[in-house]
């Protein structure tokens, strides 16, 4: 099956999407920095980065060029995140954000393309923003284009094995012409069937050097000898469940000729941050600190680690401030390795530009785990329209296939 990626960032989703088997017909990222790194980790897939207002207009030379480079054969499913700044918790939630309404060029493109299934991932907020208005919007604009058999989900990210609580949205939708299975019962089924053991911080992250170095530095790949079951899986030269050892050396070998560690690096700590993170137990927030030294302001402003639990969310503004990601058995941030990992990257995934964009990046993306989840979804649904075997063992098939019978 072949998919097309919109608002593609550094490409979370895509490598999710890759996993569960799918081609990468084409991807669409305005920011030129994420799309730096794009090119640098998908160098095969033909990349549009502009606005995507301006990928496949209506008609003319520039249409039928770029039909030929993104589209080819055809697509059988379009996805993305759409920018998720005005509906974030954390950020302004203005109901009148124009990034709020760029779900659009998802169904306008669904409308001219006529892919079997459109995916859309978000922030859990957008659900609950004026009610649900938004997600009454995108579901109303999905059925007008044609996707009236849609289905909603919130997953959290450490449920499917990603060592971070990180939870998104992700809304599937197909005609009902083409499947009478509802999508809802599908998207529930792959969720409880792809669910993974929990990853902690340490498993996820232990193996790599206490050292760091500076931005644009290497060090030599590390040995682990006792290799936890994550680590398998991003460890360059071993094959873990879901990234087996050709995809990752394939991935790296595009990119590097000689095995290395990138990205090891993070920001300086002065010496007044240093002093006052010594304090900080793992798993401890800043109101376990003195009182003279804690301003008694926002607890989470001087956050550690749990090395025994998954991460808490990692965020974009990372790039403005690590206090909240300190590590959790040494005294500094965590590095763009580490929270590569914590995203759930395999170690062939490098970044370049400047570090603060490599950390907004990271906080940005979709883990590739959890982009993986939805994704095996719709092969889930297209095993159930075709009448071939599922992709993987599902809990509830039956029912799902007498439904569909």
């Amino acid at each position: 099956m072949r998919a097309l990626s919109l608002f593609s960032g550094i490409g979370g989703l895509c490598e999710g999407v890759k996993l569960a088997g799918f081609e990468i017909a084409g991807a669409a990222e305005w920011d030129k920095f994420a799309a730096h790194n794009y090119r640098l980790n998908f160098p095969a897939i033909p990349l549009f980065e502009g606005d995507v207002a301006e990928l496949l207009p209506d008609d003319g030379e520039e249409s039928a060029r770029q039909h030929d480079e993104f589209v080819g054969d055809g697509i059988d499913l379009i996805f993305g995140g759409p920018p998720c700044q005005g509906f974030s918790q954390i950020g302004p939630r203005d109901p009148a954000d124009p990034r709020n309404e760029l779900y659009l060029h998802m169904t306008r493109l669904a409308t001219r393309l006529k892919p079997r299934y459109v995916l859309i991932e978000n922030v859990p907020n957008m659900l609950l923003m004026k009610r649900g208005m938004f997600r009454d919007r995108i579901l109303r604009a999905l059925n007008e284009a044609g996707y009236d058999n849609a289905g909603v989900v919130v997953w959290n990210a450490a449920e499917f094995g990603v060592p971070q609580a990180r939870k998104r949205v992700f809304i599937l939708a197909t005609p009902s012409a083409e499947l009478d299975v509802p999508v809802q019962d599908i998207l529930d089924a792959t969720g409880r069937s792809l669910q993974a053991p929990e990853v902690t911080v340490e498993e996820a992250i232990k193996d790599l050097p206490d050292r760091v170095v500076h931005d644009g530095e290497t060090l030599p790949y590390p040995s682990e000898d006792a290799p936890s079951a994550f680590q398998l899986e991003m460890r360059l030269g071993e094959d873990g469940q879901r990234y087996g050892h050709a995809h990752k050396q394939r991935h790296y070998d595009a990119i590097r000729e000689s095995v290395a560690l990138h990205n090891h690096h993070t920001k300086e700590i002065q010496s007044r941050r240093l002093a006052l993170i010594e304090l900080l137990k793992p798993g401890a927030k800043a109101n376990s600190l003195p009182k003279h030294v804690w301003d008694n302001a926002r607890p989470e402003k001087w956050r550690r680690l749990a090395g025994d639990k998954p991460a808490h969310t990692l965020m974009a503004q990372m790039h403005r401030d690590l206090s909240e990601w300190v590590h959790p058995r040494l005294h500094r941030w965590i590095t763009v390795r580490e929270a590569l990992r914590l995203q759930s990257f395999h170690d062939g995934f490098v970044l370049e530009t400047s570090e603060w964009q490599m950390l907004k990046q990271i906080g940005n993306a979709v883990p590739p785990l959890l982009g993986y989840v939805p994704a095996m979804a719709v092969r889930y649904a297209e095993s159930i329209r075709t009448g071939t075997k599922a992709p993987f063992s599902v809990r509830g098939q039956l029912s799902l296939f007498q439904a569909a019978s």
